[in-house]
């Protein structure tokens, strides 16, 4: 991954400070994201993909997990799916699909799991009180007949906005996936899209707790619905709350939800059916991402959220 460090308007972007005894090398990188002496978020590029992690409160108290014993594919916050198709012309007019996974880090239901790699990222501050980083990304399918280094079924454009507060901190991301080739089709599936791992303090058994917008808090009841957020809140340590928020964009479409007691929020905008995209055409995915310190959520969300639809910066 090739990245540019910046340091401009008191925020620094730059290698996780780790040093390693001479001859020893770290196959994947982490960057952390600093604002003044605070750390606001770490980007990961881990073996199958890049991902938020750490995520930090702006008191210091981190909200996800990251490759939990469970699910050790699931990464803090992340993006992928199960269930990637890419529609091949084939001999005699006919038309093949080549089903991939972007999601498990094994092979899942057959399909053995390809690898989303960002190939450039770039950093720099936009204001003295908002960071901008730009990726870009392959989405490269597992090593196959015909193609030894995987073939790229699909890229992908990601901006990440953060603006970092006294009470909470602001993470906006925006995924732009993009064809390659061939006509990319995403879904029916339930493993994607934009996901999250909280912290396992703060999980329902551990004292954790659940809502969306309109007051529900049955994952269930939240997963059935198509809620303008949802947020988890809990325990982080020596008696300190913290609680995250997911806030699909509207326009994109339904969200989709996947939600569970033990700790993830998915907003899938194909859960329920299929996404089919061009050759040289795009698709486009945001959301606002709310980290802070304190309890269940208050009346200030549902103004972020206002502020978010309405294109307004806090």
């Amino acid at each position: 991954m090739v990245s540019v460090m910046s340091e401009s308007a008191g925020f620094v972007l730059d290698k996780d400070p780790m040093r390693l005894p001479e001859g020893a090398w770290a196959k994947t990188e982490r960057r952390i994201l600093r604002h003044g002496a605070r750390a606001i978020a770490g980007l990961s590029q881990g073996p199958f993909r890049p991902y938020l992690c750490p995520v930090y409160t702006p008191k210091g108290f981190a909200v996800t997990c990251e490759s939990p014993a469970d699910h050790p594919h699931h990464n803090s916050i992340w993006i992928g799916s199960d269930q990637v198709r890419c529609r091949v012309p084939a001999a005699g007019g006919r038309v093949e699909d080549h089903t991939y996974n972007f999601y498990v880090n094994e092979t899942f239901h057959g399909r053995a799991a390809g690898t989303i790699l960002a190939t450039t990222t770039a950093g720099k501050a936009l204001s003295p009180g908002r960071y901008a980083v730009r990726q870009s990304l392959e989405w490269r399918g597992p090593r196959e007949w015909g193609a030894p280094e995987g073939r790229v079924v699909a890229r992908e454009r990601r901006f990440l906005d953060v603006t970092p507060g006294s009470v909470h901190n602001i993470l906006d991301v925006r995924s732009e996936l993009c064809a390659g080739e061939w006509d990319l089709v995403l879904g029916p599936t339930r493993h994607a899209f934009f996901n999250v791992r909280v912290a396992d303090a703060m999980q329902l058994a551990n004292g954790g707790r659940l809502m969306d917008a309109e007051g529900h808090s049955d994952a269930q009841a939240i997963g059935e619905g198509a809620a303008r957020w949802v947020d988890f809140s809990g325990p982080v340590g020596g008696g300190h709350t913290a609680g995250i928020t997911v806030m699909p964009h509207p326009d994109d479409g339904p969200p989709g939800w996947f939600v569970a007691d033990w700790g993830v929020m998915t907003v899938g905008h194909f859960r329920d059916r299929e996404i089919a995209i061009a050759p040289g055409q795009s698709m486009t995915f945001r959301f606002r991402v709310i980290v802070r310190d304190g309890g269940a959520p208050d009346s200030g969300i549902a103004a972020l959220y206002s502020a978010y639809v309405n294109g307004d910066r806090p």
